[in-house]
């Protein structure tokens, strides 16, 4: 178990979970990213939080318009497929957090950056097929994050879903510590950051482009993870191995 106060330790570098709070923060920001593109130019569908897929898919199946059918069950399909996946690394990474989330944002890479090749040179809202090959590609990546970031087990931190860390921030505004609040407020923070620059991006420069920075970004934690492993420390070690 966490030692007491843990939750209340160092945003960045505390001993119990280290860089991983700042580094999920990064990904949280991607994560705005990757569903702008989809919401905004794949056909109104989500690719990291599937309670608004399902939403979107019942409308797609009542008809309404402006709703993607093939790529909102494609999105939830590849979600899947990710999350297994996901599982399956963790199971093996499992004593090492910093080389789990090394390896789970190299795979997210590879598949974003996949994604947005095969975006380049679309303008408007792509075909059915391609949007529901690149919806696919990007929930398998936002599927296997949300996987590897459950496993880690870093409070308030999901760097997708928001619903109970908005809860979290209202009703325990009293009773939780200055780091709680603070990292709370900005998984919101880069979440809205992240899905306001999308949106920029692609009403004003393509889905290409827009897409593009999520991959960066997934890269940028491999870097840092890959300097960050070469020493064992505390909060490598799994989360309920703590004392």
């Amino acid at each position: 178990m966490d030692a007491p106060g843990a939750r209340s330790g160092s945003l960045v570098s505390g001993p119990v979970h280290g860089p991983l709070p700042i580094l999920l923060l990064v990904m949280t920001t991607a994560t705005g990213l990757v569903d702008a593109v989809s919401v905004l130019g794949l056909g109104r569908v989500f690719v990291a939080n599937m309670t608004g897929n399902i939403v979107f898919l019942g409308f797609a199946v009542a008809g309404a318009p402006g709703f993607a059918l093939a790529a909102s069950l494609a999105a939830l399909g590849g979600f899947l497929v990710g999350a297994l996946a996901g599982g399956a690394l963790a199971t093996r990474r499992a004593h090492r957090r910093g080389h789990l989330l090394r390896d789970a944002a190299l795979v997210e890479t590879v598949l974003l950056l996949i994604a947005a090749g095969l975006l380049v040179g679309v303008t408007g809202t792509p075909d059915s097929g391609l949007a529901s090959v690149v919806a696919a590609l990007a929930a398998v990546a936002l599927g296997l994050q949300n996987s590897v970031v459950r496993r880690l087990a870093v409070p308030d931190l999901t760097t997708t879903v928001l619903t109970m860390t908005l809860t979290g921030i209202a009703a325990d505004v009293r009773s939780s510590g200055r780091a709680v609040v603070t990292r709370r407020v900005l998984a919101v923070v880069t979440m809205f950051l992240g899905a306001a620059a999308g949106a920029i991006l692609v009403l004003h420069v393509g889905l290409a482009w827009a897409l593009l920075p999520a991959p960066v970004l997934m890269l940028a934690i491999v870097l840092a993870l890959a300097v960050g492993v070469r020493r064992p420390a505390p909060w490598q070690e799994p989360a309920g191995a703590r004392s």
